[in-house]
């Protein structure tokens, strides 16, 4: 008797269909919903993404994405599709790799219907997110076990929460900036996605994330903090690349508001610029596919702010897209489970 595969399911944020205006318009209008995404009250939140944020923001949104799209579609949706092939290469016919998408297409739903038809014996979810952040990998597995719950047969689940120190999620970033030399650069930046305080506040039983020494160290007490980690795997790639620390610069990017984790990349940029710096390194380690954040927020809108004041060159160091130790260290955390 053969025994049922474990499958693997990647998820990742998602993108809309394609980047008409209706299309964006509806993709937006899933994502900014989401109660995890935008935690205020339901009414209000449905009055301003629904009638004020979604409304205006479709259109330029449409025009980024336009910008951001190639022959093949969507960058997320090729680069996911790429690293799914080659993981399922990697572990072989044990196991069954798929790849879903938060909100829009493939759908958490359609994909787990697909794996529930299959009768796996273990299901390994991997959110891609490398930082534990309840808008994030928070919503992604909430979203699958909204739809596991259901089933009348539950397999063995395994969740994989975060894996912001893995040694080869690391050193597949650390290959990527390698080729750049950061010593001819006036300044290296490390820019994750933002979050609004408050969010990070929600980590903690009592008191808030600024009382805490995020900035420095990672414990058992701050885990899950999305700040502390994001400035830990900072702190690992600058040590592997032997980068000081008077050299870089952590910031957070696309922030909605003032009241989101500081510092602002933008600010850092235009700021560097000012300073008489000429050239800008940047990493962004929140994404481990290239998508609208980095190709274009840090790829053409940074380098534009830094124009602007004086600086000459955004350099953005590639995600790790498909790059073999990327796919090496989801192969360690499928085994290891």
């Amino acid at each position: 008797m053969t025994m049922a595969k474990t499958t693997v399911l990647l998820v990742n944020l998602g993108t809309p269909d394609n980047p008409s205006v209706g299309k964006v318009r509806s993709y937006l209008s899933q994502f900014l919903n989401d109660p995890r995404v935008i935690d205020i009250p339901w009414l209000i939140r449905k009055i301003l993404v629904n009638l004020i944020i979604v409304p205006f923001r479709a259109p330029k949104s449409a025009a980024i994405y336009k910008e951001l799209w190639t022959d093949e579609g969507s960058p997320i949706i090729t680069h996911g599709n790429a690293v799914a092939r080659l993981l399922q290469e990697k572990l072989g016919s044990d196991y069954t790799v798929e790849l879903a998408m938060r909100y829009k297409n493939p759908s958490i739903p359609s994909v787990l219907d697909r794996i529930h038809k299959s009768n796996p014996n273990k299901i390994i979810v991997i959110p891609l997110f490398p930082h534990y952040a309840s808008a994030s990998t928070g919503s992604a597995l909430e979203a699958v076990m909204d739809e596991i719950k259901r089933w009348w047969v539950i397999p063995e689940l395994s969740f994989v929460s975060q894996y912001w120190d893995h040694p080869k999620y690391i050193e597949a970033f650390v290959e990527r900036g390698n080729q750049y030399n950061w010593k001819d650069y006036d300044h290296v930046i490390f820019s994750y996605h933002g979050l609004p305080e408050r969010q990070v506040d929600k980590v903690y039983n009592e008191g808030l994330c600024n009382d805490r020494d995020c900035l420095h160290e990672v414990n058992d007490e701050n885990k899950y903090c999305y700040k502390a980690t994001c400035y830990g795997t900072t702190r690992l790639i600058a040590e592997k690349m032997n980068i000081p620390e008077e050299k870089y610069t952590v910031s957070f990017q696309s922030r909605l508001d003032n009241k989101w984790i500081e510092p602002f990349s933008d600010a850092i940029v235009e700021q560097k610029a000012k300073e008489g710096a000429k050239k800008l390194l940047i990493f962004s380690p929140a994404f481990v596919a290239d998508c609208l954040e980095t190709t274009i927020e840090i790829g053409v809108e940074y380098q534009e702010i830094f124009e602007e004041h004086g600086g000459e060159k955004v350099q953005l160091v590639e995600s790790l897209n498909d790059h073999p130790i990327w796919i090496e260290a989801l192969e360690e955390m499928v085994k290891s489970r």
